[in-house]
């Protein structure tokens, strides 16, 4: 059963009436729902990014949450509009087109239900093609959150194994102990580079805080970054403008200057074209 929590994400920004647009439509269904803003600043039609930014807040929510994502560049398309309900027990409204990436593969997903458009779909809204955020995602998400609908209501079983995925890498060890891994998102307002290598990995290779290893940034073939980077448990420990290895607030390996951008400095950006290889250097 849902909690009354809706939280929505969209790539719409807050300069127009879009996203209050939104909020009124869930608050007609129902006045008493809690909604909040996950955020509203995704690249616009950066499915990637609004698929990452998911995976690091959900999990944190409690159990019956239901989560609005509307990144949904294909609106108007063949593509489903679907609800997954995730193996912590939230779900996520959200246009079928990989926005599901992450969640998938960090978390889980235990079912997934296409909108019956036919009685999930805001009333007399049936000739806009361009809103589904409001029209059928916010609407949809305010019922459920709202327990106005039940999950089995949203509409019919699709199987899982047909549900949109983006490409993913999976973190590599050669035999020479090198460990490639990816960006996978830039902590945006810092500047600092979020990998997928999880801290594990550093773990198991008897990786310490102390040590040094060589970094090497690429994208694709060509070469972006190379030097050699402490690891470190906090920014304090290096100096300022120093870069630095440090595990992020997923338990990940990231990359930072001290009070400074990388991203910026170096002209790095996300995805899996973004390769990130490290390897200790022995003492």
């Amino acid at each position: 059963m849902s909690n009354n929590m809706l939280v929505l994400q969209t790539d719409f920004g807050l300069q127009d009436g879009a996203v209050a647009a939104m909020y009124g439509v869930a608050l007609g269904v129902n006045p008493d729902l809690k909604i909040y803003n996950l955020t509203h600043e995704i690249e616009t039609y950066n499915i990637w990014d609004a698929s990452y930014r998911l995976v690091q807040t959900l999990q944190y929510w409690p159990e019956g949450t239901v989560f609005v994502s509307v990144v949904d560049p294909g609106v108007g398309s063949s593509r489903k509009s679907i609800v997954a309900k995730t193996k912590d027990g939230k779900y996520i409204v959200t246009p079928d087109n990989g926005t599901l990436t992450h969640i998938h593969s960090n978390i889980g997903i235990c079912e997934v239900r296409e909108i019956d458009e036919t009685k999930n779909r805001l009333p007399y809204s049936g000739e806009s093609y361009t809103f589904h955020g409001r029209d059928i995602y916010a609407f949809t998400g305010a019922r459920l959150a709202g327990n106005v609908i039940s999950y089995e209501e949203v509409g019919p079983k699709l199987n899982l194994e047909e549900m949109t995925l983006l490409k993913t890498t999976d973190v590599v060890i050669n035999e020479n102990k090198e460990i490639t891994g990816t960006i996978d998102i830039l902590d945006i307002r810092f500047g600092n580079l979020w990998t997928n290598i999880p801290k594990e990995v550093f773990d198991k290779m008897s990786i310490n805080y102390g040590d040094t290893l060589e970094l090497n940034i690429k994208h694709d073939t060509r070469n972006v970054y190379n030097s050699t980077v402490k690891y470190v448990k906090s920014f304090a420990e290096v100096h300022i403008g120093r870069t630095l290895l440090y595990v992020n607030s997923l338990n990940k390996i990231g990359v930072a200057i001290n009070q400074g951008s990388f991203s910026r400095a170096h002209q790095v950006e996300s995805g899996y074209q973004w390769k990130v290889e490290l390897k200790k250097i022995e003492k």
